[in-house]
């Protein structure tokens, strides 16, 4: 009996030894919340997840292990997709972009295809999450270089922990594929500091690296319809990308080498189409240089057009976004869903908050209001506030821009005010249309042009001749005023008076930008 007795206590004590394992995988350290609940969601990779962490806890590097806990704790989210081209009957189309000499050639071959397919488009085929793909590899050799960097860079001693494990220790840079790239950089520039002539200088040290980077990887347009962020393999093949891949490439390099760095975007211009993402050294003072990974150098990186929001992203998830506040069953405008951005669009230009008063009574489903940006033929949501008694706050946004509010129902944007224009000096100017009174308007472009005056003293027409154009004008909608077909000499429409107007050219692709009408001159925006 006592034998059987001594067998059952020794069956429990191994047992509650197994389940005190396996309830702290991190040792003898604490385990965070959010660590544990990326390991309840790894699946079959749990294993590798826990064997990196039982790593540094049995190195006994508190520093490195809290480093490794905020990359396994803020893992959910981040994952690399793969795409498939289809046609509209979901058949995938064999295209690769990479056939084609130049982006000319590429639309044009593309065209040709969506002649006989319909539109093609890009979907989603598999989803890698770095939780159940990522191995103890990785995340050990990431944390131990980056740390590597951190300890030795003379230029990097400045960085805080915290800084550091934003803007130096992530092992991705965006979506691309899961890769070691610190040894490759490390080694390359293990000299850098000798040809400099300030060692602890972070920009000179970015500097460097930059201009040495341009040498053989450059922008190249084609990659605008590449499915995915490249990796480095990748990019190490083609020496070329677009501005996603020349940041990727830029954090890279530099955070391999103990620069903190971030990447920086606007999702849409504001009176351009498409968008732009950039790369921001760290300083010591916490602000930070912008410049091009790839490209324009620190101290001489712009902004090519006006951004009424920039944003920063982070390996972080930020718990004051969008997709943290609203109701599980809201839905919100696509990339502001995003868990891991910031807003720092006052390092970069002039902001102030705008209050919109909704006239209308808002539906009770509707939690959230929108600031909306013209950008390529569609109103894109840019920012979002909160609706308190009918009227919704825009925190920081960038001024000298026109702005339309909008809510999202069903899953599309709709009008949801009067168009206005932030002016420099903080006020508003609403765009409200009058049918009641016309103005004839002189148009002599599409886009913004200098006005030059012919001989005559009529002014210059950047129109194309024999080219058919509509003009509109917008009153809860984009409503038309008619079609006429350009000559020599700008043409001529009568519209009402007050509004916001866009004429767009028969089979365009929408790149017109919208304007006011004021002293007789097309104002754009």
């Amino acid at each position: 009996m006592v034998k059987y007795l001594l067998h059952s206590v020794l069956i429990v004590f191994v047992v509650l030894a197994v389940i005190s394992c396996s309830s702290n995988p991190c040792g003898k350290y604490p385990c965070p919340p959010n660590v544990r609940q990326v390991l309840k969601k790894a699946g079959d990779n749990r294993g590798e997840l826990e064997k990196a962490l039982k790593y540094f806890a049995e190195k006994d590097d508190s520093l490195q292990f809290k480093a490794v806990c905020y990359l396994i704790g803020n893992m959910e989210g981040h994952s690399y997709v793969r795409y498939k081209l289809v046609d509209t009957g979901g058949n995938v189309v064999d295209f690769n972009v990479l056939d084609y000499p130049d982006y000319e050639t590429m639309v044009a071959a593309w065209d040709s295809v969506e002649r006989i397919t319909g539109p093609l488009d890009y979907v989603r085929d598999t989803i890698e999450p770095d939780a159940k793909t990522i191995t103890a590899t990785l995340l050990i050799e990431n944390v131990e270089d980056a740390f590597k960097a951190w300890r030795e860079k003379p230029w990097a001693k400045h960085l805080s922990f915290d800084n550091f494990c934003e803007t130096v220790l992530p092992y991705r840079g965006s979506n691309e594929p899961l890769e070691i790239w610190r040894p490759e950089f490390f080694e390359k520039y293990k000299n850098l500091p000798e040809k400099m002539t300030d060692s602890t200088d972070p920009v000179e040290a970015a500097d460097l690296i930059n201009k040495n980077v341009k040498e053989w990887f450059k922008f190249d347009a084609r990659f605008y319809r590449h499915p995915t962020d490249q990796g480095l393999d990748e990019m190490l093949k083609t020496g070329m990308g677009r501005c996603e891949d020349m940041t990727n490439l830029a954090i890279y390099a530099m955070r391999a080498n103990g620069i903190g760095i971030t990447s920086d975007y606007t999702p849409h211009w504001a009176n351009a189409g498409n968008n732009h993402a950039w790369n921001a050294i760290l300083l010591p003072d916490g602000k930070v240089v912008p410049f091009m990974g790839a490209g324009e150098d620190p101290g001489k990186f712009r902004l090519y057009y006006k951004a009424a929001k920039v944003y920063r992203k982070t390996f972080a998830e930020q718990p004051d976004n969008l997709v943290f506040q609203k109701p599980e069953n809201v839905k919100v405008p696509p990339w502001l869903r995003g868990k891991n951005y910031i807003d720092v669009t006052s390092a970069y230009t002039d902001v102030c908050d705008v209050t919109v008063n909704f006239d209308e009574p808002v539906p009770d489903s509707v939690p959230f209001a929108y600031l909306s940006v013209f950008n390529a033929g569609e109103w894109r949501a840019i920012h979002w506030g909160k609706i308190e008694n009918n009227q919704a706050t825009f925190t920081d946004m960038g001024k000298d821009i026109a702005y339309l509010p909008v809510f999202y129902l069903n899953e599309e944007l709709v009008p949801a005010g009067e168009p206005f224009i932030l002016q420099k000096d903080n006020s508003r100017k609403i765009l409200h249309a009058d049918p009641e009174h016309q103005v004839t308007l002189t148009v002599i472009s599409t886009t913004s042009k200098t006005i030059e005056h012919a001989s005559e003293g009529i002014k210059k027409s950047f129109l194309s001749p024999n080219q058919e154009y509509e003009l509109f004008y917008w009153d809860n909608g984009w409503q038309s005023v008619g079609k006429k077909t350009a000559g020599k000499k700008p043409l001529k429409f009568k519209a009402p008076a007050g509004a916001l107007y866009w004429m767009v050219a028969a089979g365009s692709d929408k790149d017109e930008r919208i304007f006011t009408y004021e002293n007789g001159t097309q104002v754009w925006w």
